[in-house]
């Protein structure tokens, strides 16, 4: 019976159905199913598959924030449940995401945040327009893994490489990784700034996540 739930909540996020995924979630806490058993083996299943439409081209930026919107509004549910528990899922790392000071473009980044979350890493999502200060103090506090930085326009971009040179300046430049993304943003300014990563997409972001933290 169980798996029959779980193939139901994949298909919400599957459909985006934000609604549907939230009465899914309740309903699999009613029925007794483990929060973490409904993620991972619910909600993260249609995530992925979405993901992998999206990488072939069958399905396209639309479907993809609307799959995660579906998992935010179902993890909403679940994750109260787990804390309560004192169960977690298993955490791929952290990371610390942003758009820089001076950007005030949302989408991409939280979409970027939503898949990633949905992978398994702890996202500490400071939001738009953030100085570099407030991105290391913030990575600082949390040691993260990765920082990741958005950036939309080509006057902004600037500040990805401000950050990185903060991370050498402050001796913490081994102790990160620095993806970067955003329209504007070249291989070429990736390798000039020293960045680590960069991709052009969500389900991009994470595969380059996974390989920062040696996992892919």
């Amino acid at each position: 019976m169980n798996q029959a739930h779980f193939e139901k909540m994949s298909q919400s996020i599957v459909n985006g159905d934000p609604v549907l995924a939230t009465s899914l979630a309740q309903n699999a806490l009613d029925m007794g199913i483990d929060p973490l058993d409904a993620i991972t083996q619910g909600f993260v299943v249609g995530v992925d598959l979405v993901g992998a439409a999206f990488s072939k081209g069958d399905a396209y930026l639309p479907e993809l924030v609307m799959a995660g919107e579906a998992m935010k509004a179902a993890v909403a549910v679940l994750e109260p449940e787990m804390h309560r528990r004192g169960t977690e899922r298993k955490t791929l790392g952290k990371i610390v995401l942003a758009t820089v000071e001076g950007d005030i473009h949302e989408i991409g980044k939280s979409l970027v945040g939503t898949m990633l979350s949905a992978a398994g890493f702890e996202v500490f999502d400071l939001g738009v327009n953030v100085s570099t200060a407030k991105i290391i103090e913030k990575s600082k506090e949390v040691k993260a893994d990765i920082i990741g930085l958005s950036a939309l326009l080509t006057t902004t971009m600037v500040k990805q490489k401000e950050v990185i040179n903060s991370l050498i300046n402050a001796g913490l430049r081994s102790a990160v990784k620095v993806m970067v993304g955003g329209a504007p943003v070249t291989r070429e300014w990736v390798e000039q700034i020293q960045a680590d990563g960069y991709s052009e997409d969500a389900i991009g972001a994470v595969d380059i996540a996974r390989q920062l933290v040696g996992l892919s």
